[in-house]
């Protein structure tokens, strides 16, 4: 599912496509309420950058540190499914180019994470994994979010947006690496509690094995992942290569 979101950065999917075919945007209020809501989203991040560092510091050790911002980060983490509607449903389709199937992927990819693996089986929450994909993850929103906010202002420092499309490449590999260590720890775990399987005989004539289903999951990085990154790579060369056309003189 990918960090596929996941833990790197996610599909492009941005506000600021400035050299994409345009459409018609959101109106003001949209506008308005779309900059409110990445507002949001960035202080959650940063709030869980924070509560990291702070139990680092508290603890002396990187190990088990979930425990610290596990609230925050289920809260903000599904939280993406509204952005999910607001961007791919409602006020910004075909601004930038992008596959609605690889973003929607990413997306439901991470909240699955959350939800159906980490929360699911306790006993993965205190490998390091964890803590591999949710630092990714962190550093990927916060300059996301950031970089939506500046773009619906119109006022995006390069900074930004250099940052956007650069360390994606570092990120999403260590978030992807984390979700697929997270998930194979999971796995003896499940198979053994029977998590979320159904057996037969039932009255429904159905059976399912979430192990396998998990397993399953894991393959589809392998199609998925290749096709996220680089996009990625490409949206790279096509925005900084942009900017630094405008920023020569004259």
């Amino acid at each position: 599912m990918a960090a596929a979101g996941s833990g790197g950065s996610r599909a492009d999917n941005g506000y600021g496509g400035q050299q994409a075919r345009r459409r018609k945007g959101p109106g003001a209020l949209a506008t308005g309420y779309l900059v409110i809501y990445n507002v949001v989203m960035t202080a959650g991040w940063l709030v869980i950058a924070v509560g990291l560092v702070r139990a680092y510091l508290a603890k002396g050790s990187y190990h088990s540190l979930y425990y610290s911002i596990e609230k925050p980060l289920k809260f903000f983490q599904t939280g993406a499914l509204l952005e999910e509607y607001l961007l791919i449903a409602k006020y910004l389709p075909g601004i930038v180019p992008s596959s609605v199937v690889l973003t929607a992927f990413q997306v439901m990819s991470r909240v699955f994470l959350t939800w159906a693996v980490t929360h699911s089986v306790k006993e993965v929450q205190t490998e390091d994994s964890v803590l591999l994909f949710v630092v990714a993850w962190t550093i990927t929103e916060i300059i996301r979010y950031s970089f939506y906010t500046f773009s619906l202002l119109n006022h995006l420092p390069y900074l930004i947006k250099w940052a956007r499309y650069t360390l994606f490449i570092v990120l999403y590999p260590m978030g992807v690496s984390g979700e697929l260590l997270t998930i194979y720890a999971a796995l003896p775990f499940v198979r053994q509690s029977g998590l979320y399987s159904i057996s037969l005989p039932n009255k429904y004539n159905f059976s399912f094995d979430y192990y396998t289903f998990l397993i399953l999951v894991m393959i589809s990085y392998i199609p998925i992942f290749p096709q996220l990154y680089f996009h990625m790579l490409h949206q790279r060369r096509k925005v900084l290569s942009h900017t630094e056309e405008h920023k020569k003189p004259e």
